[in-house]
């Protein structure tokens, strides 16, 4: 379902939430032994809506009204909102085993031996704020990959 929601977001104050330069992130990845590239399933269609703000989102199909019950794509402050609770989530990991960019996150690890630990973590984390994510865009246990279009080795 695809909703203009130019008038709501003209009514909405922009969220300022600052994010990170994509070039710090793969700095922040250099000398680390192993990798895990991992993409949340439509990071914000995860986050549930304030129940006092789904009325903002209804929309009309024939003779029934609906409204959102999670974020929306189109919302003027979703990516933030999502990268807010991220950074929330994993504020103890962020900068030292992992780095996240809205939905994309990625493991690191100096020493191979850590890896599986470090990723534990983060699934745990993951679990408990019942963010999924999308296995056909995630790589686990590499010496390399593709981040923001960079080859990290």
């Amino acid at each position: 379902m695809c909703i203009d929601f130019t008038n709501l977001n003209e009514a909405c104050t922009k969220d300022s939430y600052p994010l990170q330069r994509i070039d710090q992130l793969v700095e922040a990845t250099t000398e680390h032994a192993r990798l895990s590239f991992m993409d949340a399933y439509f990071g914000y269609n995860q986050i549930k809506m304030h129940q006092t703000d789904e009325d903002k989102t209804a929309f009309t199909t024939g003779r029934d009204i609906y409204c959102y019950k999670v974020m929306s794509f189109g919302l003027k402050n979703t990516v933030v909102t999502f990268k807010r609770m991220v950074n929330k989530v994993f504020k103890d990991l962020i900068g030292s085993t992992m780095e996240v960019y809205i939905d994309d996150m990625l493991v690191k690890s100096v020493q191979r031996t850590d890896h599986l630990q470090h990723l534990d973590k983060v699934f745990d984390l993951l679990r408990q704020c019942k963010v999924k994510l999308n296995p056909e865009k995630c790589t686990f246990g590499v010496a390399s990959g593709k981040f923001f279009g960079y080859l990290i080795t």
